[in-house]
């Protein structure tokens, strides 16, 4: 899943390809896709877009005073192109989901790939109006977030400390891969309660959550959209290599698995040197 590294890279992306130029037409291909009728998306034609911003992991696209605001989801993916085929895509099975033609010619494709249909595109006249946005907590970038802010998000959570991470409505932009890779730096076990976090554990946490997505950002900028993915996982420590060394100790990284997702981690920089139990393995034992 795009989290907000990716979503900011992509946000400067289309920042410098999109601003000032104008719309000639949005077509959504997927049936689930668009998730607002009011405005019609024949609103934005001949539209000149005048800025591109981010919310959390949601990219905003400003055109005519009117806001195409886009969740890539799990398996979503913007792909730019400097010209499309003269046939307009027809709807079907592939992963095109909707796209966007600027008068040009250029423009971009929203992806999905997968059975699993969650990417999501609004059209509003106010970004609060979609109800995922209006709901994020705090940007954790944002030069507001200080340390007494990120106390604050955290103030009366009983929930274990990976969890309280990726909760949106705490944190906006955190999601499983970067969740991993803050715990890791600082080296703190993802099962901890975060209403049993020392003042200095919350602010060695803080820190390792500022440093990490601040890296992350600044590797993504001015990676080309098609190379964003990699570049994501080259620059990740723990999070989906399960079985390698550790980059900081050599320990063999290890993994929790869910029902949905897993969780990555190392037992000698987080957890005392002690593997957490896999609850999806310990249920095929029994």
């Amino acid at each position: 899943m795009p989290e907000l590294p990716e979503v900011e890279a992509l946000r400067e992306f289309l920042d410098g390809h999109l601003v000032g130029r104008r719309i000639a037409r949005v077509m959504p291909v997927a049936v689930s896709v668009l998730k607002t009728y009011d405005p019609p998306l024949t609103a934005l034609e001949g539209a000149e877009v005048t800025a591109v911003d981010r919310h959390g992991k949601w990219l905003d696209i400003t055109a005519a005073g009117l806001h195409l605001v886009v969740h890539l989801a799990r398996a979503g993916w913007l792909q730019w192109k400097d010209e499309f085929p003269a046939t307009p895509p027809r709807p079907g099975k592939g992963p095109l989901a909707l796209r966007t033609v600027l008068t040009d010619g250029g423009g971009f494709d929203l992806t999905e790939a997968g059975t699993t249909k969650r990417l999501a595109v609004h059209l509003v006249r106010d970004p609060a109006d979609v109800p995922g946005v209006s709901a994020l907590g705090p940007d954790p970038l944002a030069d507001s977030f200080d340390r007494a802010a990120f106390a604050a998000a955290l103030a009366g959570e009983r929930r274990q400390v990976k969890g309280a991470l990726r909760d949106q409505s705490l944190i906006a932009g955190i999601g499983n891969a970067y969740s991993d890779e803050i715990l890791h730096a600082a080296k703190m076990s993802p099962f901890k309660p975060v209403h049993n976090l020392d003042e200095h554990e919350t602010d060695v946490l803080y820190e390792a959550l500022r440093t990490t997505l601040s890296e992350a950002v600044a590797r993504s900028r001015g990676v080309a959209a098609g190379r964003l993915k990699s570049e994501k996982k080259s620059g990740l420590r723990v999070h989906g290599r399960t079985g390698q060394p550790c980059p900081v100790c050599g320990d063999t990284i290890r993994e929790v698995s869910f029902s949905d997702s897993s969780l990555q981690y190392c037992p000698t920089c987080q957890t005392g040197g002690k593997p957490l139990a896999d609850r999806r393995l310990s249920r095929l034992l029994k």
